[in-house]
């Protein structure tokens, strides 16, 4: 994954750089260096996010659905 392609899952999942590093338990720093000349992205960041994205989208989709239905 692309350091542009990373940035795009984390616009998608609305977490900045700072907010995903402390969900995973890593330093920003470390999280910061990926996708530069040395230390490409992580191979299982992108599954996460994606994960991660499609979690949400289901959490929401639960609340309208509980928002909606009532008991007869």
């Amino acid at each position: 994954m692309t350091k542009n392609e990373f940035n795009q899952l984390l616009e998608n999942a609305k977490l900045s750089k700072k907010e995903f590093s402390e969900i995973i338990g890593l330093a920003p720093i470390t999280v910061n260096g990926w996708g530069g000349k040395t230390k490409g992205v992580p191979i299982w960041v992108k599954s996460w996010l994606e994960l991660y994205i499609e979690n949400k989208k289901c959490k929401e989709l639960k609340e309208i659905i509980k928002a909606n239905i009532t008991d007869i």
